[in-house]
């Protein structure tokens, strides 16, 4: 009877401080997605158009189709992390088999007008594939017991404490509800056994200790993500007597993701109460979000062009709904009804990634080939999570403003045509959206391309491949050292392309 009384508890939290700066980046984070002929040349398609992935980068390249099109293309993503925590090595890796584009345009032309033609254009992108593991291992001087003090020191006690009657799950949801995430924290880490108020007998104690006693602990963490963020693009394009294209499109976004995590910790001084904790969590978040983008393109020759971007920033609408898990020698005999069947609902809550600019330039050597190059900027400083009145938004919105800052972004591809046989190669660069470069590092990244025509249709397979080192931490509080992560993505991706 008592497990079906916890399940009726999947209460609303409304102060939901759990959203920290993380969450910013990586929903504003794209991998290099699209068709197969996109990502050979590494997604430089701003000057160029013609291919409905590069409706990403300017919406104008819709009214460079001459004529109806439709394609579809199928990745393999290979993700590879190899984590350095204390000196210990581990890599984790990860296949998955996605579809990630499907799209197609409508062209009509006009003879008797200077608007040569109108092209409209619907395409699907998986813009970023969230399957992910993560395994990290070592011996570290920074235990558990630090997250907990991080978030108990300065709660008070007495709230923290059940009422008579009342079910140690139902009191987790309680405080949730209604004192937020922080003090949640602070109720596990005293019915979890890790940590004490210094003073028990006293209601506004503020002060905890720590249970653990240990000079090192070894530490296993393992983290599992799935999940996307795609993008649904309706674009409307035209083309103003032979050398201009105008383009904008509605985008629209959607969010699914889950992230599991498993902490064990052991290695306590011999003789202490405590010999082992385990500390699990377990995140999902959906929702959607909306941005439009407006673009032109213009030939300033026969070899030439030019083109621009704006990307309007883009407000997602997300909810997120957590459990946690706890266990050690001193916990309460009823922590176990605390477990993944206990839910935290929160309230929905919006994140604004910031606009973004870009710039093309490509030259056109006929039907030899080309070379394309895209410079985009975007200021992540201008990140925002809503409603701001919410204490822990706050502080989250001063760490953006502080810690974030400009992000340039190159991209160069070029494409040398043999025949029905095309040759790509591009190059990709991204930089860091931190100031100080510490936590995540620069992204570089190459890809290589082959597409070959037959009549209306064009088969094209792509490999691309980036890296970043990122320092994670395991957990948001108290446990400051992270592990070095190399972070390694590879795709191998095949589409097909039909004009009728």
């Amino acid at each position: 009877m008592k497990n079906y009384i916890a399940l009726a508890f999947g209460l609303v939290c409304t102060i939901a401080s759990a959203q920290n700066i993380n969450d910013v980046l990586q929903y504003n984070q794209q991998n290099l997605i699209g068709t197969a002929r996109y990502q050979g040349m590494s997604g430089a398609f701003g000057a160029l158009g013609g291919d409905l992935s590069a409706l990403n980068t300017n919406p104008a390249g819709a009214a460079v189709f001459n004529n109806h099109l439709f394609s579809a293309t199928l990745s393999n993503y290979n993700k590879s992390n190899d984590a350095n925590y204390f000196g210990t090595n581990r890599e984790a890796t990860r296949n998955d088999l996605e579809i990630n584009q499907i799209g197609g345009v409508l062209v009509f032309k006009s003879n008797n007008s200077d608007w040569k033609k109108i092209a409209i254009a619907a395409n699907y992108d998986l813009v970023q594939n969230f399957d992910n593991n993560f395994s990290i291992s070592g011996v570290s001087n920074q235990g558990i017991d630090q997250y907990f003090l991080s978030y108990a020191n300065g709660v008070p006690f007495g709230p923290l404490l059940k009422r008579d009657g009342e079910y140690l799950e139902e009191a987790y949801l309680d405080i949730g509800r209604n004192l937020g995430f922080v003090d949640q924290q602070a109720f596990l880490g005293y019915y979890g056994g890790i940590i004490d108020p210094v003073d028990e007998a006293n209601d506004n104690n503020i002060d905890y200790v720590s249970n653990a006693t240990y000079n090192t602990v070894n530490q296993d963490y393992f983290e599992n993500t799935t999940g996307y963020n795609s993008k649904f693009i309706l674009d409307f394009a035209t083309q103003y007597q032979d050398n201009l294209y105008l383009g904008a499109s509605l985008n629209f976004h959607s969010i699914n993701y889950d992230k599991y995590t498993e902490f064990t910790e052991t290695g306590y001084t011999v003789g202490t109460d405590i010999t082992r904790t385990t500390f699990d969590n377990y995140l999902h978040t959906e929702g959607n979000g909306f941005s439009f983008a407006l673009g032109a393109i213009a030939k300033l020759n026969d070899m030439v062009r030019v083109g621009a971007s704006y990307e309007s920033p883009t407000w997602y609408r997300l909810t997120d709904d957590t459990s946690q898990r706890i266990s050690s020698d001193l916990a309460d005999d009823d922590i176990n009804y605390i477990n993944f069947d206990i839910i935290n609902v929160y309230e929905r809550y919006t994140i604004k990634t910031p606009s973004k600019v870009t710039g093309s330039l490509a030259v056109v050597f006929g039907k030899d080939g080309l070379l394309s190059l895209d410079y985009g900027f975007q200021d992540m400083s201008q990140a925002e999570i809503k409603p701001t009145n919410d204490p822990g938004f706050a502080a989250a919105n001063d760490e953006i403003s502080n810690e974030l800052g400009t992000v340039s972004t190159v991209r160069l591809g070029g494409e040398y045509r043999i025949k029905d046989i095309s040759l790509r190669a591009g190059y990709r660069y991204e930089q860091s959206p931190y100031e100080d470069e510490y936590t995540i590092g620069d992204l570089n990244g190459f890809s290589l391309g082959f597409g070959y025509s037959f009549g209306p249709n064009r088969l094209d397979i792509a490999y691309n491949r980036t890296e970043q080192d990122v320092n994670k931490q395991l957990f948001n509080a108290g446990l400051t050292t992270p592990a070095l992560v190399n972070v390694a993505n590879t795709n191998v991706t095949i589409g097909y392309t039909v004009n009728f």
